[in-house]
C-alpha cells in the first residue's frame, strides 16, 4: 500500500533549515518567514506614509516595528502555551524560552499586536482605531509566509485524504505513510493571500480609513476567523478538542464574536466622530 501512495501522490521531505550549522541550529525557514513578513510590513507602512494614509514618519515607524516584533513574539509564544500546551506551561515553564523548538499561536500574536497598537496610539497621540486599521493590513503577508514555513517544516499536517493534490510528508509517524491535505498551503492562501488582497483593496480603493475608523480591523479579524475555521476542516487537530471543535476553530469563534462587536462599533456615531 505504501508503494501505491508514494507513486500516486506528491512527496515532501521536510527541510526546516535553509542552512544548518549544527544539531538543531541554523537558519530556519520559519525565522526567514518572520523576517520577510516584518520587511514587507515595514515597506507597506512606508508607502502609506508617502501616500498620506499614515501619520508615522521614519523614526516613528522604526519604533513601531520594534513594538510589533515584541508583541508578535511574546504574544505568539505565550499564546501557544496558554491555548495549546498548558501541560508544559505548568510542568516545564522554562521551555517557553526554547524558541528554536518552535511553537507560536496566531491568536496569541493578535493579542500581542492589540497591546502594541494600544501602546503606539498612546505614545504617538493617535486614535486607537486609526492605528489598528493601518496595522491590521500588515499582518496577512506574515500569515502567508508563516503558513508556507509550516509546510516546509512538515508540521501542522492536514487530515488524511485521497484528493489528487494530497501530499505525503516523510516525517509523518503514521505507518504506512498517509496522503494528507496540504492544509498549510490552504491556510496560506486563505488567511494570507486572500486577506492581503482584500485589505489592500479596501485601503487603496475605498475611503474606509476616514469614513469608519475601526471597520477595517473588524473586517480583517472577522475574515481571518471565518477563513481559519474553514481551513481547520482540512487540518489535524494539534491539541484536544473544546466543545467538539479544534482549538483553532474554538478560538476563532471567539475572535469572530469580538470582530462583530468592532464592526458594530465602527458604524456608531462615536466611531464616526473619532
Amino acid at each position: 500500500m505504501e508503494d501505491v501512495y508514494l507513486s500516486d501522490y506528491a512527496r515532501w521531505d521536510p527541510k526546516p533549515f535553509i542552512i544548518q550549522f549544527g544539531e538543531g541550529f541554523g537558519l530556519r525557514y520559519y525565522g526567514l518567514a518572520y523576517v520577510l513578513g516584518f520587511i514587507i510590513g515595514g515597506w507597506l507602512l512606508k508607502v502609506y506614509y508617502e501616500k498620506k494614509l499614515s501619520p508615522f514618519d521614519k523614526n516613528q515607524r522604526q519604533d513601531i516595528f520594534l513594538y510589533i516584533i515584541i508583541g508578535v513574539a511574546v504574544g505568539g509564544r505565550l499564546g501557544y502555551y496558554v491555548f495549546y500546551n498548558t501541560r508544559d506551561l505548568f510542568h516545564e515553564p522554562w521551555t517557553i524560552f526554547q524558541i528554536w523548538k518552535g511553537g507560536m499561536a496566531s491568536h496569541g500574536g493578535f493579542i500581542g499586536i492589540a497591546l502594541t497598537i494600544w501602546y503606539t496610539a498612546r505614545k504617538f497621540k493617535q486614535p486607537f482605531w486609526r492605528v489598528a486599521d493601518l496595522i491590521c493590513t500588515l499582518a496577512p503577508a506574515g500569515l502567508f509566509l508563516g503558513r508556507i514555513a509550516n509546510f516546509l517544516n512538515g508540521e501542522l499536517w492536514g487530515k488524511q485524504t485521497y484528493f489528487k493534490f494530497a501530499v505525503i510528508f516523510t516525517n509523518d509517524p503514521s505507518t504506512p505513510l498517509l496522503p494528507r491535505h496540504p492544509s498549510q498551503l490552504y491556510e496560506a492562501l486563505l488567511e494570507g493571500l486572500v486577506l492581503l488582497i482584500y485589505t489592500q483593496w479596501r485601503i487603496w480603493k475605498t475611503d474606509i480609513l476616514k469614513r469608519a475608523p475601526g471597520r477595517l480591523v473588524g473586517e480583517f479579524l472577522f475574515g481571518y476567523a471565518i477563513l481559519r475555521i474553514f481551513g481547520e476542516h482540512f487540518r489535524e487537530p494539534d491539541a484536544d478538542l473544546i466543545m467538539g471543535l479544534s482549538r483553532g476553530s474554538f478560538y476563532s469563534v471567539i475572535l469572530a464574536i469580538f470582530a462583530v462587536f468592532i464592526l458594530w462599533r465602527s458604524t456608531s456615531k462615536k466611531a464616526l466622530s473619532s
